[in-house]
């Protein structure tokens, strides 16, 4: 931690970064964690929709490795940063012969490369702290899915990376815990399942509690994760999936 950063006034709150927190569940994470009393820098290609997300905000390609780095390297310099919620991530839906390299390509690096990065860049103010979490949004593909053979894949790194970085980290008070959502009302999942077609009715009807996630239910879960309270819970994976998985 730089001298300059450890002056800086922006790093007299504690400051939590939430990748792809423009919108969707990584809005509702960052709004939250607003609520919470962060400071929250959002990472993202898009401007936040909220207002108060977008002051603090970077505009960034995360698929970019040397962009991410810089931009995130620079963040770490100027805050304090004590949490980091590694949610950005797309989809490709396909079955597995029709799965393209191209798109195992494209959602590696950003799904899951970008974590790493932003976490490496990160590391050094929180082990200087003493303390931090990290929060990484899987998803119940994790258990398996059709048509995601290669989100499935991305988001199973994400969780195997989580468990190997909370053995890691654990001796310098950083907790690495996963979110598992499914399945959740954003744009991304009305795009993939149109609410007319059947296999949107299928989803909707094989969820014990009856009625889809909304993204708030996800922030909530990160909430917990985040809270200084929490400093027990480190290597898990909380799936907020309405029961989908007891089945």
């Amino acid at each position: 931690m730089s001298q300059d950063a450890a002056q800086c006034p922006n790093t007299q709150k504690q400051v939590a970064v939430v990748t792809g927190g423009a919108r969707n569940i990584g809005q509702a994470i960052a709004l939250r964690l607003q609520q919470d009393g962060y400071q929250v820098i959002v990472v993202d290609i898009v401007k936040p929709e909220a207002k108060s997300l977008q002051a603090d905000a970077r505009q960034v390609d995360l698929a970019d490795a040397d962009v991410t780095r810089l931009v995130m390297t620079d963040i770490g310099t100027r805050y304090l940063v004590t949490r980091l919620i590694n949610n950005v991530g797309i989809v490709a839906p396909a079955l597995l012969e029709e799965a393209r390299l191209e798109d195992f390509d494209k959602l590696m690096h950003l799904n899951v490369r970008s974590a790493l990065i932003c976490t490496q860049a990160l590391l050094p103010a929180m082990k200087a702290q003493g303390k931090g979490r990290i929060v990484m949004n899987a998803s119940r593909v994790v258990l398996g899915k059709e048509a995601r053979t290669i989100y499935s894949a991305t988001k199973g790194a994400l969780q195997s990376m989580a468990r190997t970085w909370a053995l890691e980290l654990a001796e310098h008070g950083i907790t690495v815990n996963c979110v598992a959502p499914g399945p959740i009302a954003t744009s991304a999942f009305w795009q993939n399942n149109p609410p007319d077609s059947e296999r949107a009715r299928r989803i909707i009807d094989n969820i014990p509690l009856q009625r889809m996630g909304q993204p708030e239910d996800v922030a909530h879960a990160v909430s917990f994760f985040c809270d200084e309270r929490s400093g027990f819970v480190t290597g898990q994976t909380l799936f907020v999936c309405g029961g989908v998985t007891v089945g």
